[in-house]
């Protein structure tokens, strides 16, 4: 397939592997950190990150610095997948994992999808005929349906799905009965929800989300623990002395006050996990995105269904 849409996203990881100087020294062995984001689209949690290592003592610039940590996330990691570039795990140096959003499974108030198991039932009798709808192709939203898709023993490849730009145009779409069921943030489909014009089938977290009537999709019977998460990340050429600095640097700003704070503030879940651990769950990570775009048909073929 065409892999042109997700340049963008794919150049951001290539200009953190490849541009991110790491010289010089300082009070932590570090330098100036510059905290940059590697799109808009993490530029909040960035800049909330800035924000926390200011206000933990440390040098952190909004520009690039002796030592820079990108701020990044799932999206870039399956455009270099789609892009055919190195990994996120061996393009960077993992440092921590920051936060996540999670996804809900939603459906017209109207539906005859009650519940999942119906959502299910349906999917499994006709992928082909599920109408499916979220963000653009190859993203969490796409990713999660392609996941739901797996563990249900559905053949992913023929399911329906249709990109949008954002929620506002998936709930149109749904609204004028072209969609039957779409994956998104919660946060973003949280006023249309509370609202009565969704019904909530099943939330992507481990656990149930309070003022959330839905199971999880564990509860569904769906092996799937799923955010929209962004991280934090160095150059790929750091060194072990400066990488473990970085490494207690973040673990020390993910730990304190204003950093919970920030969160709640931006209505993000901190999900906190660190150095070779990180590492870990991210290369499991890589490898569960690529395998779920191999499946969609997005990557090797295009024999896949979809729209957008």
């Amino acid at each position: 397939m065409r892999r042109r849409q997700f340049f963008a996203l794919g150049l951001g990881l290539a200009a953190c592997a490849s541009g991110c100087a790491t010289a010089g020294g300082g009070g932590h062995g570090l330098g100036p950190v510059g905290v940059v984001p590697g799109g808009e689209r993490w530029a909040p949690v960035a800049q909330a990150l800035f924000r926390t290592l200011r206000r933990t003592g440390y040098p952190a610039t909004g520009t690039g610095g002796a030592t820079t940590v990108t701020v990044t996330g799932l999206p870039a990691l399956a455009a270099a997948e789609l892009n055919d570039q190195r990994p996120m795990h061996v393009a960077t140096t993992p440092l921590a994992r920051l936060t996540g959003n999670v996804e809900v499974l939603v459906v017209p108030a109207n539906s005859r999808l009650k519940d999942f198991d119906a959502f299910a039932a349906h999917l499994l009798a006709q992928p082909e005929r599920t109408y499916l709808a979220g963000g653009p192709l190859g993203e969490p939203d796409h990713l999660l349906f392609g996941l739901i898709a797996q563990g249900l023993g559905v053949d992913v490849r023929k399911i329906d799905y249709t990109g949008y730009p954002g929620a506002q145009e998936v709930a149109a779409a749904m609204q004028g009965g072209k969609v039957a069921a779409a994956t998104g943030r919660l946060r973003d489909w949280r006023a249309r929800l509370d609202s009565g014009r969704i019904r909530p089938l099943a939330v992507s977290s481990a656990v149930r989300v309070p003022g959330v009537e839905a199971p999880t999709l564990l509860e569904c019977g769906v092996r799937v623990d799923f955010a929209d998460w962004c991280a934090a990340v160095g150059p790929a050429a750091m060194d072990r002395e400066r990488r473990g600095a970085a490494v207690r640097m973040m673990e020390e700003a993910t730990r304190s006050a204003p950093w919970h704070e920030a969160c709640r503030n931006g209505g993000w879940e901190a999900i906190p996990l660190s150095g070779d651990d990180f590492a870990t769950w991210l290369a499991t990570e890589s490898a569960r995105t690529r395998r779920v775009l191999r499946e969609l048909g997005m990557l090797d073929t295009p024999s896949t269904t979809y729209r957008g």
